[in-house]
């Protein structure tokens, strides 16, 4: 029994293994040298590697390196375009996760440096330090499809006073047409991207930061994108014919408004809240509705959530819910990307060092999330299978046979 178990275990590390190589060879494609193919591969089996940090020294030791030059090389000096490889990233995502329900996630953390040389990085807010902190922040997009949740687009928040500095701007190897773009507009640039590759997706969700940003939601109801994008409480939104607060608007609602639902699974079981759908004011869009989706905490109602919404009237409270749910997908991510294939364990600092250690990461993290989902499709399949063996086997024998019953 234990060897075919061994073998078993054998087979799948071997199809884990030539899925990878694939994927290494996929990429390949955007290097012109054959020692920089060879070392992006080597890269990415050490981002999936076991060792505690996947920094250049630990990562070039793990490939059998005895310096990180090699490591630094191809994340400074080779030519190859990050960019190129983020197509990649996101095709492969979508070709083993895509479905059109699925939700895009948008969202932005912080990595933790010391010095003023890193490109981008100054003392700003954390979202992952939770204070002011000398940071860099990247804004992510991930997708989240019922198969699982990974990335497939970022970029990097460049602050004001980097732009103004063209000449520190060019020193960190920043290309000359960089110019200052808030995080809402980082979002919106990944969004166009994802709808010129026609990425197949149903909605779009996103923390305050961007859901407060009126000419983002403005844009997103011109292109038509469903959206459920958390605002903040002195927000206002359209009542009838009047401007008002939402959290005004909340103090209107009956007690019969709310409904006790779940929004998704989370580490300590359902994450259940009340809930509540305030109808708003929609112009000039057929078959189309805005409304207020508001949150409330079981047990404490003073700590509420507000989203704005639009999305078709026919959209139920429980599909709005979902999809607000659907944002812990990026911040679930953040976590195992960073402790599983060191998102943000990299020490360089240029420009192109930043895009290109973070798009490897990503590919990595994308990988372990389609191995995952197709084990699990894997399992559900085998049991399947014994479940109607066994359904079977009991239908052909008689009650006698199967009772012991002379």
């Amino acid at each position: 029994m234990k060897r075919g178990t061994d073998t078993a275990a054998d087979e799948e590390a071997q199809r884990w293994a030539q899925s990878l190589q694939s994927m290494a060879q996929q990429i390949g494609r955007h290097f012109a040298r054959s020692e920089a193919r060879e070392r992006v591969g080597a890269y990415l089996r050490g981002l999936l590697s076991p060792i505690e940090r996947k920094n250049s020294w630990q990562l070039a030791e793990a490939l059998g390196d005895s310096a990180p030059y090699g490591v630094q090389h191809l994340l400074g000096r080779a030519q190859w375009s990050a960019d190129a490889v983020r197509e990649d990233l996101r095709q492969y995502v979508v070709e083993h996760l895509g479905e059109k329900d699925a939700v895009l996630v948008l969202d932005e953390t912080g990595f933790l440096k010391k010095g003023e040389k890193s490109v981008g990085v100054q003392r700003q807010y954390s979202g992952t330090a939770g204070r002011i902190e000398n940071c860099q922040i990247g804004v992510f997009m991930a997708y989240a499809a019922s198969g699982g949740r990974t990335f497939i687009d970022r970029e990097l928040y460049l602050p004001q006073g980097w732009v103004d500095d063209r000449p520190r701007l060019r020193t960190a190897g920043a290309p000359e047409q960089a110019q200052f773009a808030t995080k809402p507009q980082l979002a919106r640039q990944m969004i166009e991207r994802a709808l010129s590759a026609k990425v197949p997706f149903g909605w779009i969700t996103a923390d305050e930061v961007y859901g407060n940003d009126r000419k983002l939601r403005a844009w997103l109801e011109e292109q038509d994108l469903s959206h459920v994008m958390a605002v903040a409480s002195n927000a206002y939104v359209w009542l009838g014919t009047k401007q008002q607060k939402v959290s005004a608007v909340v103090k209107t609602l009956p007690p019969r408004a709310w409904q006790v639902l779940s929004c998704g699974a989370g580490a300590k079981g359902e994450r259940t809240y009340e809930w509540a759908l305030v109808r708003l004011l929609t112009i000039l869009r057929p078959g189309r509705q805005r409304w207020l989706l508001v949150r409330r905490k079981l047990g404490a109602p003073q700590e509420m959530a507000y989203y704005a919404v639009f999305a078709s009237k026919r959209k139920s409270l429980e599909d709005l819910v979902k999809v607000a749910g659907a944002r812990w997908a990026i911040e679930e991510s953040f976590q195992t990307a960073k402790g599983e294939v060191g998102l943000d364990q990299y020490e360089v600092r240029s420009w192109h060092g930043w895009y290109r250690h973070i798009t490897l990461s990503l590919l990595a993290h994308a990988y372990l999330t389609v191995t995952r989902a197709v084990a699990a499709d894997h399992e559900s399949t085998l049991l399947r299978s014994s479940r109607r063996l066994v359904k079977k086997s009991v239908h052909r024998k008689s009650p006698r046979q199967i009772y012991g019953k002379k």
